[in-house]
């Protein structure tokens, strides 16, 4: 149950030394007094403001006629109940976007319990099931404004001071913000382990590529202008969707040589896959992308009969290849971004589809981009997200970054909390002294961040709050 409280039990009938199986002797099952869901019916919603006018208004005075606001009318807003098992409304709270455009930042208010003496753990429950909520919809930052006399209790259930808020009514409050790691939970399951993993391989002479491209997106071979990149596609993924997998292998290839700025010669492949027309279909998405990209498969590995799998090699020419590390305090952050397309079918909210929908012009000239851009630092954002992109930029660079949340470009449809953590199909990010506010079409462009002394991600909301996205370095492989 979402309260975790001690609450009166409802024995089953059990004989004598019935044991379960996995837990050993018979536990008395629980039933407990009250559900927490979100209001649904006209009736609930009446019952629940019913109560907050009675505590608000009536009890408190922290209002003179109502406590009612534009929040109630806003149709983002989610209400969450607790009701008893006769359909009794015994409290609630509400969540909802804190801005106009719902960047991610979502607060809750109005939580009312209808009698407080009697109905111990329900005001807890309410909150743990807000936070609960809330990170479901891939929000980034939840607060809440409280009176002070519940800042412990919201400080037992995690949730952080962060100083004094506006007096209601002569009743002070406090500022409350539920931490939420969705970004830093998605660097650490992607890249954190990269350090320790590699270190055999940074022990050799020149092993994990030549000083100020360590750890980059694509690494220059020596005593040429020739760089190297080289992307494995997840074994699950050439599994069920094969073509897609072909389309993804030479796209993410390609947007580490266009993070190199550098101009594509070719790819290799090594495919396998469990039967003749499994492999068709993988060979198939390859082939579509290589033609889109203007760029030939120029050899490779192909067996059948075995567990699918996918890799792409691709080699690409620069003269002056762009590195992810060139970044210094000071320089702006801007994203290039193609905001075209939609969420991926069987991928809603990881993987953003800009460009199986583009034409050839357009992707070879996306390719290019950053050939003219010359930006003293370049990235393509990966499955670490921008975020956490980003934050490898910035350890390769020495440095932290701070990104402002209301500058960052993204798609009408992509909630802010997905976007910043999802695969995007086509977009890079850039560090350099000059902004980038424009870029030819179909891409978007805007200056969105800062590189910082401080190690780490940090995003700045528009009231001026700023909170931690990355404690710290993403791979640990430290500045190139």
């Amino acid at each position: 149950m979402l309260d975790g409280t001690v609450i009166p039990t409802r024995t089953r009938s059990t004989r004598p030394g019935d044991l379960s199986i996995l837990a050993g002797k018979a536990t008395a099952a629980t039933t407990p007094p009250y559900l927490i869901t979100v209001a649904d019916t006209a009736s609930t919603l009446v019952d629940y403001h019913a109560l907050r006018h009675a505590e608000f208004v009536d009890r408190q005075g922290l209002f003179t006629r109502t406590d009612r606001d534009d929040t109630d009318s806003d149709p983002r807003t989610a209400v969450l109940v607790a009701t008893t098992a006769d359909g009794t409304v015994i409290g609630g709270v509400r969540v909802a976007p804190a801005t106009t455009d719902d960047i991610g930042w979502w607060s809750g208010s109005r939580l009312v319990v209808a009698d407080p003496a009697h109905a111990a753990g329900v005001g807890a429950a309410l909150v743990r099931a807000a936070c609960a909520h809330v990170e479901s919809l891939g929000v980034l930052r939840f607060d809440a404004t409280v009176q002070d006399r519940y800042v412990a209790l919201f400080r037992s259930l995690g949730w952080e001071d962060r100083g004094p808020a506006p007096t209601i009514n002569r009743r002070a409050h406090r500022r409350m913000l539920w931490p939420i790691h969705q970004i830093q939970c998605t660097a650490d399951s992607t890249k954190s382990m990269l350090a320790d993993i590699l270190s055999p391989l940074g022990r050799q002479p020149g092993g994990l590529g030549p000083s100020g491209f360590r750890g980059d997106d694509g690494v220059p071979l020596p005593d040429s202008d020739i760089i190297a990149a080289c992307d494995a596609i997840l074994p699950a993924m050439v599994e069920r969707d094969p073509e897609w997998a072909g389309w993804c292998a030479i796209l993410v290839n390609m947007n580490d040589l266009t993070a190199m700025g550098a101009s594509p010669l070719g790819f290799l492949d090594a495919v396998g896959a469990p039967t003749r027309s499994h492999l068709t279909r993988i060979v198939r998405g390859i082939s579509a992308a290589a033609q889109a990209w203007r760029t030939p498969v120029l050899g490779g590995h192909t067996q059948v009969g075995v567990h699918a799998s996918l890799s792409v090699t691709a080699l690409g020419r620069a003269a002056d290849p762009i590195p992810a590390g060139g970044g210094r305090v000071g320089d702006t952050v801007s994203l290039i971004a193609d905001l075209g397309g939609c969420w991926r079918p069987g991928y809603h909210g990881r993987q953003w589809d800009s460009t199986s929908s583009r034409s050839a012009d357009e992707l070879t000239r996306m390719a290019g981009l950053l050939r003219e851009f010359r930006p003293a630092a370049a990235k393509d954002v990966s499955m670490a997200g921008i975020a956490g992109t980003l934050g490898m930029l910035a350890e390769a660079s020495g440095t932290g970054a701070e990104l402002d949340v209301t500058a960052i470009p993204r798609p009408h449809d992509a909630e802010m909390g997905a976007w910043l953590t999802c695969f995007p199909g086509y977009a890079m990010l850039v560090a350099d002294r000059a902004p980038v506010h424009a870029a030819p079409g179909p891409t978007t462009a805007s200056a969105c961040g800062r590189l910082t002394a401080d190690p780490g991600i940090r995003l700045r909301w528009p009231d001026g709050e700023v909170t931690t996205a990355v404690a710290s370095a993403v791979t640990g492989l430290g500045a190139a």
